[in-house]
């Protein structure tokens, strides 16, 4: 077909009223595609908004313990013989991060060479790598050993490769011949002997006085 001009030479003001029908005709229908595509947009873009994930779900997702155990014992062992063990009222495993987090009443009982045993520790909490076997405890930290001495701190590390415990926290220990505090600390597992890098303070037994 033909394109038609809108001109008087073909019809005068009849031909006129055609064509601007016709124009009008033209500017709905572009209309009407230009209202579709912007109602197109909007629904596809509310719908790429509903189907990203939430960023804050992910975060959470990734701190889900892959295992969860309530009033449990942990035995540790080197080459077969006998070196703590540790109970706590909830375990949860993370086994992406490889480690275990202990809450809930937490208790290591320490052993010796002879698998004998040497100390005690309480603790509010407890993490231990699974890869080393170290272990760390936290808030309100009690070691209480065989031979008398009480050694009190708001953290605490055990080394399973040297079997000793350490830390760099404020300690307060009481044993039957001193009572000593400072910052700084490193002893074996059964506190017999031990070290006090920075002493601020340092007396004899309240019961020697």
């Amino acid at each position: 077909m033909k394109n038609v001009k809108c001109s008087p030479a073909y019809g005068g003001q009849e031909m006129k009223k055609e064509c601007n029908l016709f124009s009008s005709h033209r500017i709905s229908h572009i209309a009407y595609r230009y209202f579709l595509l912007c109602t197109l947009y909007f629904v596809l873009t509310g719908c790429e908004e509903k189907l990203k994930p939430s960023v804050t779900n992910t975060l959470v997702g990734r701190d889900i313990p892959t295992q969860e155990s309530w009033n449990t014992t942990i035995t540790f062992t080197d080459s077969g013989k006998l070196v703590a063990i540790l109970k706590a009222g909830h375990i949860a495993t993370y086994s992406e991060k490889r480690y275990t987090l202990f809450d809930s009443n937490v208790v290591v009982d320490f052993y010796d060479e002879q698998e004998r045993h040497t100390s005690v520790m309480t603790a509010k909490t407890a993490k231990v790598d699974d890869f080393t076997q170290d272990l760390e405890a936290h808030e309100n930290v009690v070691v209480v050993s065989d031979s008398g001495t009480i050694l009190k701190t708001e953290e605490l590390f055990w080394s399973n490769y040297s079997k000793k415990v350490h830390t760099q926290a404020f300690v307060d220990i009481t044993s039957p011949t001193e009572h000593i505090q400072g910052h700084g600390f490193e002893s074996d597992r059964g506190l017999r002997n031990y070290t006090i890098f920075r002493v601020t303070g340092q007396a004899k037994p309240a019961n020697d006085e």
